[in-house]
């Protein structure tokens, strides 16, 4: 899917018709524990798979699931096995449906330039309805949606733990992991993982290497949204 001219001049034209996709792919994927995210990336007969954050659904000792689809119809749902995945922050969750739902396209690396808008969706667990006052969204069906505009900063060349490499500009919150980030083609580049300015301070930044940032560095990560690019999903079920 290429941009057409008219959407390069015309950003808003573009993130109308990423978020229409987001829309369609984006789930909610309901535990005991909690909520969070992720995106419907593969369909076998009525079998749907769904890829997401590993902390997601790894607290969730009974193993019991439900997701919110699209249509906002809820199912039961599993975790499949995770082993191929190693040590990324990543599961791969399924359930079973008749319904006719959209499956989400990777995009290419080369689509991340400096500076190119980029989206990320799913579904927080809260919202601030007054300016001290919090809700809890997870009877809130689709309407707790969420679809964020921002840009791309940067690829890390050394890893941080558990596979985020791709930094952007993005507002994500608490209960967005595990869903996708886009590029400009509707097509999926990352799963959202990391909020900006963790409590934890500049421990948190650790290379997976175990060497840690310099202050600079440290300065530009903690301002940045985290994600685990879909390349390196891709790369490892390849093996």
């Amino acid at each position: 899917m290429i941009a057409s001219h008219t959407e390069e001049n015309n950003p808003n034209l573009a993130s109308d018709r990423v978020k229409k996709i987001a829309q369609q792919v984006t789930v909610r994927i309901i535990t005991k524990a909690g909520a969070g995210s992720g995106v419907i990336i593969k369909r076998d007969g009525n079998k749907y798979t769904i890829l997401t954050c590993k902390h997601v659904v790894g607290d969730n000792q009974e193993k019991q699931y439900q997701v919110l689809s699209p249509d906002g119809v809820i199912y039961p749902a599993q975790l499949q096995k995770t082993e191929g995945l190693g040590n990324l922050d990543l599961a791969l969750v399924e359930f079973e449906s008749h319904q006719d739902y959209q499956i989400a396209k990777f995009g290419d690396r080369k689509s991340l330039l400096a500076g190119a808008e980029l989206y990320a969706s799913g579904f927080p667990n809260y919202q601030y309805l007054k300016t001290d006052t919090m809700e809890d969204t997870r009877n809130w069906g689709r309407k707790a949606f969420r679809f964020t505009i921002g840009k791309f900063s940067w690829y890390l060349e050394r890893s941080l733990p558990q596979g985020y490499q791709l930094g952007y500009t993005n507002e994500v919150e608490v209960g967005m992991s595990g869903g996708p980030v886009f590029n400009q083609q509707g097509e999926v580049v990352g799963i959202n993982g990391r909020l900006k300015y963790p409590v934890q301070g500049i421990d948190v930044y650790t290379f997976a290497d175990g060497t840690k940032p310099t202050t600079e560095m440290f300065q530009k990560m903690e301002s940045l949204s985290w994600a685990i690019p879909i390349k390196t999903f891709q790369e490892l079920k390849q093996k």
